[in-house]
């Protein structure tokens, strides 16, 4: 691991950071190393889900592991997707 060094940091963001240390109970180090990596995070792109299925917005939280596996789900996932949209052939009202 490397090391960092920040120079020309403002006394009140040193006490600042150090007041969160204290609440978090970490080092000064820590809790900047907390604080840089929160703002990297909080900076990366979001993707955009509106073109993405249940199933593609779910996988990676809820897939399973393997490929064989990830394929049978899919498939059913697919199915599923199908029967959603299809109209189950309900006569349509008549409104008048």
């Amino acid at each position: 691991m490397g090391d960092l060094r920040m120079r020309d940091i403002s006394d009140a963001m040193k006490r600042n950071i150090s007041v969160r240390a204290e609440q978090w109970g970490c080092s000064l180090s820590d809790e900047a190393k907390r604080l840089v990596q929160e703002g990297m995070i909080a900076e990366e792109p979001v993707a955009n889900d509106d073109d993405l299925t249940a199933w593609d917005s779910l996988r990676s939280i809820l897939g399973p592991e393997n490929d064989d596996e990830a394929e049978a789900f899919a498939k059913i996932m697919d199915e599923i997707e199908a029967d959603r949209k299809r109209d189950f052939g309900r006569p349509i009202e008549d409104l008048e």
